[in-house]
């Protein structure tokens, strides 16, 4: 992973891009697709590897689970405790490569778009499923090297984006590489930024019928092995 200080100015920017009408529905069809495969149940022990400032992390408190949110960025991991002030939810600062908990601890483990920014992706993986119990479950979103957003990005990146800049786009084939056990993937969000958001619910039950493979957003799901 990058310096935590690559993260640091960017709260306020996240949050804000899922208030705006495309974002809004961004946030809809991944956070269904994300739930659909980590399947959250109350009590669970979760941990939400790179949780950020929490978006995604509400969902899973939302089900009832119990949750740890590990994150680089202090910034970003303040705003995830804001955002769950009165759950059960518990901030670590720490690093998805060297997690610093027991094997076996998690009932399921989520990652959603921390894996851009990891150069090797491949220890994280490992450190993912070293901390899931036996039988759990790995759940792990990123963004989709297939899809058009991603050239973007990658052309935003050659401007001199901050951010992009340091990203890693995965295929779902290079996505399930990462893992040592065979998995599954899916994609969503098959529309585009500027699309007109009264047209995004057509054009999303579009790509899911078709099963395409360029959704923007790439889960991987894994079961830890007994």
């Amino acid at each position: 992973m990058d310096k935590p200080e690559l993260f640091d100015e960017w709260p306020e920017k996240y949050d804000a891009w899922f208030t705006t009408p495309v974002g809004l529905l961004v946030k809809e069809y991944e956070s269904e697709l994300f739930l659909s495969h980590l399947r959250p149940r109350p009590d669970e022990f979760i941990l939400d590897a790179g949780c950020g400032t929490g978006v995604f992390t509400l969902d899973i408190i939302s089900r009832g689970a119990r949750v740890v949110g590990a994150d680089l960025s202090l910034p970003m991991l303040s705003h995830a405790e804001q955002k769950t002030r009165g759950s059960y939810f518990w901030p670590v600062l720490a690093d998805i490569s060297s997690l610093p908990f027991p094997e076996n601890t998690f009932d399921k483990v989520a990652s959603v778009t921390a894996f851009e920014f990891i150069e090797d992706a491949r220890r994280a993986m490992e450190e993912l499923f070293r901390v899931t119990k036996k039988g759990g479950r790995i759940v792990v979103a990123t963004l989709n090297s297939l899809s058009p957003w991603a050239e973007r990005r990658k052309a935003e990146a050659k401007r001199g984006h901050p951010l992009f800049k340091k990203a890693i786009f995965r295929s779902p084939d290079e996505l399930l590489a990462l893992a040592p056990v065979k998995g599954i993937t899916k994609t969503a969000v098959y529309f585009q930024k500027d699309e007109d958001p009264t047209l995004i619910p057509e054009i999303e039950k579009e790509g899911q019928k078709k099963r395409l493979k360029t959704g923007a957003f790439l889960v991987g799901c894994w079961e830890n092995p007994d």
